[in-house]
């Protein structure tokens, strides 16, 4: 009896030492292992922060030049002082990853194709192999290292990476099993050392983010059973009231190259093609990745200095893309936020300027069909003869399972990115390649690397103009009173719609021919009206600019910026704070009149009429608590669904959206008659009984959301910042806060402004910003998400160049950390 009891013990002792020290799926998922994320000694435990932590340090490295000091602010904010520049961006890598290394880790291993490596491949309804093969297909991978090579063969740029990736890897070196950050423990992985391709491929992932939205297949799809008149009408290439960036007139050119449209665009790409069978929709970025700036001239504000203000639109994440610091060396001093995992201040000012971005939007990615010999994808027909592919083997780890390797063949297109064994959107069997201007060779850092040294006007216009992808609006003001903006990035010249379908590819007819001259990139500079401004709108008056400039550009923000802006006098940073959380919604203000116009109220009974009754009296505001908001956004959605549907969903295949300003335009221009007949029924509907149906439609959820009280904006809304691994406990859900698509303040579910900042050109620079996060990573600090409210309320913080001194003075400091060799 006592031999039995002593095995018992013991089978039970191994079991439970083999459940502790292993993973086992639950629902799906991995667990952590428990005894080792249980453990007093390494567990979750120690990523727990005291409430009173402080951030001291003495640290010495080898590859230093000189000393650096750190000041940590009241706001875990890094006031970095260097006597040399390349240790400014050592120290820069060591906070990096001090407070963000699992987040900078986890998007390389994103923009990699890698995270089946750490999340197998599915959990949770995700299904990370196939994100891993759209990446490696999308030519990732070999887009950062061709941005590596650039990066290299510029000796500064080289030595700025060089600099950063080891102090990376210094504080990597320092880390014990006890210290990893949280979301290593619970996936049961461990830091790799950092590379400078790991912040090549950083760079492409925020090209991917921000130029890789494309419709090609879509819109091919779609002109299969579109008139042409019908195609131009439900896409135009750019909407009638769009409001420019630049306003500048162009200057005279002598010679311009155009480019020509090939004989055959009628026969193979204007052509009806045939509908084919269903397919899974791909990957994207989010359409609304965009972005306000804008710079008001000292003419038209009260201290008579310049104020420039800058809100990028991106995914709300925890932890936040922006790492907020100041740094400080003899050639530079400059503040603002940085990307975790890249060196310098992407976004901020310095002593002399103060710079913004926003999203260009163009279109620079193109598929062409390709031709191959045979199966094996070793040769491929270009220009009346076959052509050899340089053949990518692209292995794919797969935690807990063999490795699955993707077979790329690379053209003088790109990449081809389906073929049968990944099947394109049309599920049509053939290879296409893709053609993005994020494959070239660029070394865009550097553009950053200039703009936190310039002082004036003509070394912004040096900084940016070499700028490649992303396309970027970049927002320019210093302490001079000079005020500009100018579109910067490497754009195809195209033929009227090229590269809206996919395109023929045995040869070189269909080629980007050449690109836009940089002397059609016009800056505004200093205009009469007082201010420049971009809201992800087309970049020029598209009447009189020579080329096609096809892209996803925004209508209403942009228009309505403009006109507060034009109106505006005496000006004060209070005044642009909240013009950035404005609520006002333009496409309402056209859109309502509109649909109360076309409904026939005599068919609506008491309760659609109550509900009728609070759109038609509605403030046209998107604040939080507005129940006319919710009611206007799904009567919209609803009427472009009830009048375009019909016609676009014809065959079950993915279709372009149809923008809101295309139904209000429709409306006005009698165009949407093209489209109010519903096609599947005997009966000729007009648009009254369009848009009366499409009312009716919405009271269920109308109702519905009252009863769950969420039919104010904010609730029915219902934003949020989520974390990266889309975990509840570490997210900040049910952010009762009002914006939305089209407006100035973007804020929708999960997306919108990912940092706001207010500077103003005064000798002591007035500053203020916010981003929706915290300075820390870890989900145990307090400075994990200490930011969020104060965001969701609209404020900000002062933020400022601070000396040495004053800050060495601050008594609310949280730290001081000095680097030495």
């Amino acid at each position: 009896m006592r031999i039995t009891g002593c095995v018992i013990a013991a089978i039970i002792t191994i079991v439970l030492i083999y459940f502790l020290d292993n993973q086992q799926t639950l629902s799906g998922s991995k667990t952590p292992r428990f005894g080792f994320f249980l453990s007093p000694q390494k567990g979750f435990w120690q990523n727990a922060e005291p409430a009173n932590e402080t951030f001291n340090g003495n640290l010495n490295f080898p590859q230093l030049k000189g000393a650096t000091e750190v000041f940590f602010d009241e706001r875990l904010v890094p006031h970095v002082y260097a006597e040399n520049e390349n240790d400014a961006w050592f120290v820069q890598g060591y906070l990096h990853a001090k407070f963000r290394l699992w987040q900078m880790e986890f998007q390389v291993y994103a923009a990699g194709g890698r995270l089946s490596e750490i999340m197998g491949d599915s959990a949770n309804g995700t299904n990370f192999l196939k994100i891993d093969k759209f990446f490696r297909r999308l030519g990732i991978v070999y887009g950062a290292e061709k941005a590596l090579h650039a990066m290299e063969n510029d000796s500064e740029m080289k030595a700025a990476c060089d600099a950063y990736t080891a102090g990376v890897n210094e504080y990597i070196k320092t880390l014990k099993e006890k210290d990893y950050p949280l979301e290593y423990k619970l996936l049961n992985y461990k830091p790799e050392p950092w590379t400078n391709l790991k912040t090549a491929l950083l760079t492409k992932y925020m090209a991917y983010d921000l130029s890789g939205y494309e419709e090609d297949f879509e819109r091919t799809n779609v002109k299969s059973f579109l008139t042409k008149a019908q195609y131009e009408a439900l896409f135009p290439y750019v909407q009638d009231s769009m409001q420019p960036v630049i306003t500048s007139p162009l200057p005279k050119i002598n010679s311009i190259k155009f480019s020509t449209p090939p004989a055959t665009t009628d026969s193979l790409y204007f052509s009806f093609k045939t509908v084919v069978s269903p397919q899974n929709p791909a990957i994207k970025p989010d359409k609304n990745n965009g972005s306000n700036n804008w710079a008001v001239a000292g003419s038209k504000t009260k201290s008579g200095r310049p104020i420039l203000c800058n809100d990028p639109h991106l995914g709300l994440n925890l932890p936040s893309l922006w790492y907020e610091m100041q740094i400080s060396t003899p050639a530079f001093n400059t503040y603002g936020v940085s990307l975790a995992g890249a060196p310098n201040i992407l976004i901020g000012f310095n002593e002399n300027i103060a710079w913004g971005l926003t999203n260009a939007e163009r279109d620079v990615k193109d598929y062409y069909e390709v031709k191959f010999r045979d199966s094996t994808m070793q040769e491929y027909w270009f220009n009346d003869g076959w052509r050899k592919a340089e053949l990518r083997n692209e292995i794919i780890k797969i935690r807990n399972k063999p490795s699955d390797t993707e077979h790329i063949a690379i053209t003088v297109w790109g990449p081809v990115m389906y073929d049968p064994h990944y099947p394109d959107k049309l599920h049509t069997n053939k290879y296409y390649a893709v053609h993005w201007q994020a494959h070239e060779e660029s070394d865009d850092l550097a553009c950053i690397l200039k703009l936190v040294r310039a002082k004036n006007y003509n070394e912004y216009i040096d900084a940016i103009s070499t700028f490649s992808c992303p396309g970027q609006n970049f927002v320019f003001a210093d302490k001079a009173g000079d005020i500009a903006i100018r579109q910067a990035g490497k754009f195809p010249a195209l033929w009227y719609r090229q590269g809206d379908f996919v395109m023929p590819g045995l040869d070189s007819t269909y080629a980007w021919q050449h690109y836009i001259p940089d002397s059609l990139e016009r800056p505004m500079y200093n205009p009469e009206r007082g201010f420049v401004s971009s809201a992800n709108q087309s970049p020029y008056d598209v009447k009189t600019y020579p080329y096609y400039t096809p892209g996803n550009f925004s209508l209403y923000r942009g228009w309505l910026i403009n006109r507060y802006l034009s109106s505006m006098q005496n000006i004060t940073t209070d005044d642009m704070e909240k013009l950035q959380n404005n609520n006002y919604n333009l496409l309402a203000e056209k859109a309502v009149p509109l649909l109360l116009s076309q409904i026939v109220y005599a068919r609506l009974d008491d309760k659609e009429k109550q509900y009728l009754s609070a759109v038609a009296s509605w403030n046209l505001v998107n604040d939080a608590a507005s129940e006319g908001a919710t009611i206007f956004d799904l009567w919209m959605d609803s009427c472009i669904s009830r009048i375009y549907d019909d016609e676009l969903h014809q065959a079950s295949l993915p279709v372009p959206p149809v923008e809101p300003g295309t139904l209000v335009k429709g409306i006005l221009k009698d165009s949407v008659a093209l489209f109010a007949d519903d096609i599947n029924t005997p009966q000729k509907e007009t648009l009254k009984d369009d848009v009366t149906a499409a009312f009716k439609r919405i009271i269920p959820i109308l109702e519905k959301a009252k009863n769950d009280d969420a039919l104010a904006w904010g609730k029915f809304k219902d934003g949020g910042i989520t974390h990266l691994l889309k975990i509840s406990a570490f997210s900040r859900p049910h952010l009762n806060v009002g914006g939305g698509k089209n407006i100035i303040n973007a804020f929708k579910k999960d997306h919108g402004p990912s940092w706001r900042m207010v500077v103003e050109l005064t000798d002591d620079i007035n500053a203020y910003g916010v981003y929706p996060g915290g300075q820390s990573g870890n989900p145990g600090s307090r400075y994990y998400d200490n930011f969020v409210d104060t965001w969701a309320a609209g404020k900000y913080y002062r933020i400022k160049l601070y000396s040495k001194n004053d800050i060495a003075g601050k008594s609310d400091n949280l730290g001081r950390m000095v680097f030495e060799k």
